[in-house]
């Protein structure tokens, strides 16, 4: 199998290429600015361009992580010009938790979106147009990433924060974390099984940020309780995974299991 890779030098990206390279499959990373060897240039904002490069590297596949959370064009119109030019390969759409909004009770896969954030709005915007284009296409909906090396959004936090810096965490804002391992495999597992439409694939626990913040503390040596808090706007998101998890190999872990000391 042939894959491209969009936004493959962002965590999940570069998690992809290391998991497709354990699997013997020949991938093709695509990158904005900064170069990847073997990779292709591409701005997912520009039609023309993906065109061309999809033409050029004829992939049986295609995985699309590339975003940015205050740019609708990159969001919504890139993973619109990506399906556009899929043609024949089989398309893996990376979405978010966020195309919902804050509720007590988990979200199933056939619910409709209903964002309240502009990067949500992006999102959902996205998966509309793909599901239009491309029926078979995978839109994998997917939580707070977490790695192993310090290089996810969350990792840095809690170094900032527990090195004193100004800021604090959401007691308030209620996620189901994922490791990037985890993710970057049920992706691929996903590109090459019969599933289309919305998936869910997000961790099996919900979390506050605190209490994840003091999981990732933990792990790294540092002292929890320095972490500072604040209520925060409530903001409950959960993504109910059990429907996906079921046809897939990969185990989805609880952030308290892969960010045990």
């Amino acid at each position: 199998m042939r894959l491209l890779v969009t936004g493959a030098t962002g965590l999940l990206g570069r998690e992809l290429l290391l998991c497709a390279g354990k699997q013997a499959i020949d991938v093709v990373p695509a990158y904005h600015s900064q170069a990847l060897p073997g990779g292709v240039q591409l701005d997912v904002r520009r039609r023309d361009q993906v065109r061309d490069v999809i033409r050029s590297v004829r992939p049986d596949g295609i995985i699309h992580t590339a975003y940015r959370q205050d740019d609708w064009a990159t969001t919504a119109l890139g993973a619109v010009n990506v399906a556009l030019a899929a043609g024949s390969a089989r398309l893996v759409f990376v979405s978010t938790d966020v195309v919902f909004g804050p509720r007590k009770t988990a979200y199933h896969e056939h619910e409709a979106p209903c964002p309240i954030t502009p990067y949500g709005a992006a999102k959902a915007a996205a998966e509309t147009a793909i599901h239009a284009i491309a029926s078979d296409a995978v839109i994998a909906r997917t939580s707070l990433i977490v790695g192993s090396d310090g290089r996810s959004v969350e990792e840095q936090r809690v170094r900032r924060l527990a090195a004193g810096e100004p800021g604090a965490f959401y007691t308030g804002n209620i996620r189901c974390p994922i490791h990037v391992t985890d993710l970057a495999s049920a992706l691929l597992e996903l590109l090459r099984s019969d599933v289309n439409g919305i998936t869910h694939v997000a961790g099996p626990e919900a979390l506050s940020r605190l209490e994840l913040g003091r999981l990732i503390a933990i792990r790294d040596g540092l002292n929890p309780e320095a972490l500072p808090s604040i209520p925060g706007e409530p903001s409950e998101i959960q993504l109910d995974s059990r429907r996906t998890q079921a046809v897939l190999r990969t185990r989805l872990r609880a952030a308290s299991e892969f960010l045990a000391a």
